[in-house]
C-alpha cells in the first residue's frame, strides 16, 4: 500500500483535513504543498494570458513521450499484440501482478539529452512527458507513494529532472503529463473488477486524502523540475467534479502564476476537445483529430496525436505516419492557430524506436528551411482552406503552403490587399511573378515543386488580414 496515504489516513480518522496536509508538509519537508489558499484563480486579463501564453503559442510544435510500466510488455500479452499504455485496464491485470513490471523495468540507455537532441532537430520546441500515467506508477522519486521509478525498480532513480535539464540546456521547454484517475490507488476501485479499471469507482472516505496527495506530488514537479506545462488528463470519472478541477487550478497557479495547465484539469472538455462554456484551464486538447476550423482569438488549443498508432511503447507497432503527414498536420494546425503535440513511446530500456526517429528527422529536414513559417505564426486570415493548401501569417507576412504543386503553374489566392513582392522562402532572392486579377491576384510558379511535401511561397504584405470576402476555393481560388 502507499505509505504516504496511510499517515494520510491517520489524520483524517482525526478528523481534520487541514492537519492531513500539515502532516503531509511536514513529512515531506520542503518538497511538501505549501500553506496558500487554493480558492480563488489569479484575476488575469485577457492580454495577461496571451503575454503568458506566449512562448506556447510562438512555438506551435512539441514532443509528447508516454514512458510508464506499460513499455515492459512492449503491447503484448496472451497472444494479444495490440497492448500499451492502457495495458493494466485492457487485460484487468490485478494490481499486484502488473506491479511486478517495475521488477524489469531497467532504462540503462536512457539518454536525455539524446531525447532532446532528437525533439530539437525535429524542430520540436517543448517537450510534455508522462510523469503518471492512469496505471498509478510514478516517473520521479515522490514523498508522496513509495510506487515510483526509484523505490521499485532497479534504475532506481527518477528521469524527470535530467530530462527537464537536458531540455533547457537545448533552449526548450519542459511540461509533465498527470493522470487524476489511478488504477494502481486503494483510494480508488476498478469499474468492473477482474476486467477493467476505468473508470474508477472513489472511496468517498478517501477523496480528500488522494486529492492531498495529488496536490503534494504535483508541487514536487513544479518545485523539482520546474515544469511549464502540467498536461491533465483522466478527469472523465464521475467523482472528479469541475469545482475540484478549479479548486486545483487556483492552487497550482498560486504556486507558480506562469504555470500553464490543460482543460482536462476539469470536466468541461466538448467538441474536439475544447471548453464548452467558461471552462477552467488554459487551452483546450483535441486528441487524434484537427479542428475543421479555427477559434477565435483568446481559445487556445493543442491536437496531440500519435507517431504510430499507440502512445506507449508497442513492439509490433511500425505505422508510423509519413514525414509528410507530419508536416501537413503541422500546418494544417498552424493555420488555424493551434498547436502539434507528436507522441513517441520508449521502451522500457530508454530508447526511442528508430522507426519513430527517422521520421522525425525528415520533418526535421523540412521545418530547419520552413521553420519561420510556423513558428510565432497566427491563422490564416482565410475563413476557409485552399484545394492547394494551407496559409499562415505574420506581421507584414503571409505564408502560402502548397500541399499540391498546380498543373498550370499559377497560385490564385483571394487577397486584396497590397503585395510588395512574391518568393519561395527557400530561394529569397528570386521575385515570383504576380498580377492582380478580379477578387485577388495571381502568382506564377516554377513548373517543378520546389519541396515535395510542402513548398512554401512568401508573401510581403501591407497588411495581413486585408483579404476579399466573396472569393472562394470554389470560385477558382
Amino acid at each position: 500500500m502507499k505509505t504516504r496515504l496511510c499517515r494520510v489516513l491517520v489524520c483524517l480518522l482525526a478528523g481534520s483535513f487541514a492537519a492531513t496536509v500539515a502532516s503531509v508538509a511536514t513529512a515531506a519537508s520542503t518538497a511538501a504543498a505549501p500553506s496558500v489558499s487554493s480558492a480563488v484563480v489569479p484575476a488575469e486579463t485577457p492580454q495577461q494570458k496571451a503575454a503568458r501564453m506566449r512562448w506556447w503559442t510562438d512555438a506551435r510544435f512539441g514532443m509528447f513521450i508516454h514512458w510508464g510500466l506499460y513499455s515492459v510488455p512492449a503491447g503484448e500479452w496472451q497472444g494479444r499484440r495490440d497492448l500499451s499504455e492502457w495495458f493494466m485496464d485492457q487485460t484487468g491485470m490485478p494490481r499486484a501482478q502488473y506491479a511486478q513490471f517495475a521488477r524489469r523495468f531497467n532504462p540503462t540507455k536512457y539518454d536525455p539529452d539524446e531525447w532532446v537532441r532528437i525533439a530539437k532537430d525535429a524542430g520540436m520546441k517543448y517537450i510534455v512527458i508522462t510523469a503518471k500515467h492512469h496505471e498509478g506508477f510514478v516517473m520521479w522519486d515522490t514523498r508522496g507513494t513509495d510506487y515510483n521509478i526509484a523505490r521499485r525498480t532497479p534504475y532506481g532513480r527518477g528521469v524527470l529532472a535530467p530530462l527537464a535539464a537536458a531540455a533547457r540546456r537545448a533552449g526548450l521547454h519542459f511540461g509533465t503529463y498527470y493522470s487524476i484517475m489511478d488504477w494502481h490507488d486503494p483510494s480508488q476501485s476498478p469499474a468492473e473488477p477482474g476486467k477493467h479499471y476505468n473508470p474508477t469507482r472513489m472511496n468517498p472516505k478517501l477523496k480528500s486524502a488522494y486529492i492531498a496527495e495529488m496536490k503534494l506530488e504535483l508541487t514536487e514537479l513544479i518545485r523539482e523540475t520546474h515544469t511549464e506545462v502540467l498536461w491533465f488528463d483522466g478527469e472523465w470519472m464521475d467523482w472528479w467534479t469541475d469545482a475540484d478541477g478549479r479548486d486545483l487550478y487556483a492552487f497550482l497557479r498560486r504556486l507558480d502564476p506562469k504555470l500553464i495547465i490543460n482543460n482536462r484539469i476539469g470536466r468541461t472538455r466538448g467538441k474536439y476537445g475544447v471548453n464548452q462554456g467558461a471552462g477552467v484551464g488554459d487551452f483546450g486538447t483535441p486528441e487524434q483529430q484537427i479542428p475543421p476550423q479555427g477559434y477565435p482569438p483568446g481559445v487556445y488549443w493543442e491536437s496531440c496525436m500519435t507517431l504510430n498508432d499507440h502512445w506507449g511503447y508497442n513492439k509490433y507497432d511500425d505505422h508510423w505516419k509519413s514525414p509528410t503527414t507530419v508536416v501537413h498536420n503541422l500546418v494544417d494546425i498552424a493555420s488555424k492557430g493551434g498547436n502539434y503535440l507528436l507522441n513517441i513511446g520508449p521502451t522500457a530500456e530508454g530508447v526511442l524506436p528508430p522507426g519513430g526517429v527517422a521520421v522525425l528527422r525528415q520533418v526535421g529536414r523540412w521545418m530547419h528551411a520552413n521553420g519561420v513559417s510556423i513558428y510565432g505564426t497566427s491563422a490564416s486570415p482565410f475563413p476557409q482552406a485552399f484545394p492547394w493548401g494551407r496559409v499562415t501569417r505574420a506581421p507584414g507576412l503571409l505564408y502560402l503552403h502548397v500541399f499540391d504543386w498546380p498543373t498550370r503553374h499559377e497560385l490564385r489566392l483571394p487577397f486584396t490587399g497590397a503585395v510588395h513582392r512574391a518568393y519561395l522562402l527557400t530561394a529569397p532572392n528570386h521575385a515570383l511573378e504576380m498580377r492582380t486579377m478580379p477578387g485577388g491576384i495571381s502568382v506564377k510558379l516554377p513548373a517543378e515543386a520546389p519541396d515535395d511535401m510542402d513548398s512554401v511561397i512568401v508573401l510581403e504584405v501591407a497588411d495581413a488580414t486585408a483579404q476579399t470576402s466573396g472569393a472562394t476555393a470554389a470560385a477558382g481560388y
